[in-house]
């Protein structure tokens, strides 16, 4: 029986994060070497930034070799750094931990925790983030209506701050889709998962990347990759639609037939066209937006290309990576 130590793994995606890199690494290991009979590697992923994140990666890579430094081709967005990570974990358990600095780093024995005691996945929820009132209210409302809609069940504000088992990272990594969204993926696989509420911290250095577009690009992302409501709309939509101009054509008919014709065809012409040609518009868009889904995943195009590894790990799960 081997005494080897669980890895855990700390996946920590980072764009224009170079007042962050070195304190997001003391941070971890500050509490991760509190807890005894464990290994650890930070696999950090710079998404191409501009400012000097990469050398600062790049110098603890050099000072410390459980830091596996990964530097990618181009900015492929958030999706992609995240799963670039997790394809080069070595650990037993992966944590997502976002370079920010805003998930609180004391949650991490509870994770493992809750793993120890057989729990699959363990998920960080946000009871409240320090954020302006008008993000805050469009997040929830993102998350509601996305709740309302998926054909899977993902906590409101539920982010990827989380664990993972090694077999459910390897289910994630099974699925052959590009177009892809973490948190819905987390969710689809399955398994015993458990949930920590937190309080989301304000972010104290760096600016966010993100902004209100890409918040819409995201939510397109999931409802477009999870969902096929909007599409079952337009045909109840359609349907219904159908039954009123059936309906409408009736009554018309019957209305001339008894006083002649008092509607205005003109009128009644224009008002028809607009509204049901801004109905079909509404329609093709929906339908363009999963061609383009379709699309992409016909590509085949990888999701992620790596320029540079630093200490990359070749060992199998299990190694003690400390040694």
């Amino acid at each position: 029986m081997s005494n080897r130590k669980k890895i855990i793994s700390f996946v920590i995606p980072c764009f224009n994060e170079e007042e962050n890199v070195l304190q997001v690494y003391r941070e971890l290991k500050n509490v991760i070497t509190k807890i005894k009979n464990y290994a650890y590697e930070f696999v950090f992923v710079d998404n191409r930034s501009l400012d000097n994140t990469r050398k600062e990666i790049r110098d603890l890579a050099k000072k410390d070799k459980n830091v596996v430094g990964i530097f990618l081709s181009r900015n492929f967005g958030p999706e992609a750094s995240v799963h670039a990570g997790l394809d080069k974990t070595n650990g037993d358990a992966v944590i997502i931990y976002e370079a920010d600095l805003q998930d609180p780093s004391h949650l991490i024995p509870q994770f493992i925790d809750r793993w120890e005691k057989g729990f699959d996945v363990v998920v960080g929820i946000r009871t409240k983030i320090e954020d302006s009132l008008i993000m805050t209210l469009l997040r929830k409302t993102y998350y509601k209506i996305f709740k309302a809609i998926s054909d899977i069940y993902i906590p409101v504000n539920s982010g990827s701050y989380g664990l993972l088992d090694r077999k459910v990272l390897r289910a994630i990594q099974s699925l052959p889709e590009k177009y892809r969204m973490f948190r819905g993926l987390r969710a689809w696989v399955g398994f015993k998962t458990d949930y920590v509420e937190y309080k989301r911290q304000k972010r104290k250095r760096g600016k966010s990347s993100y902004n209100f577009f890409r918040y819409i690009k995201h939510a397109e992302r999931s409802f477009f990759g999870f969902s096929y409501l909007p599409l079952d709309l337009m045909v109840y939509i359609s349907f219904i639609l159908v039954l009123l101009s059936f309906l409408f054509i009736i009554a018309y008919l019957l209305i001339f037939l008894l006083f002649g014709n008092p509607i205005k065809a003109a009128v009644t012409i224009v008002v028809s066209i607009v509204f049901f040609g801004g109905i079909q518009l509404l329609a093709i868009s929906i339908i363009g937006k999963y061609i383009q889904v379709i699309v992409e995943e016909t590509k085949s195009r990888p999701v992620y290309i790596i320029d540079e590894i630093l200490n990359e790990k070749k060992k199998s799960v299990g190694e003690d990576l400390t040694k």
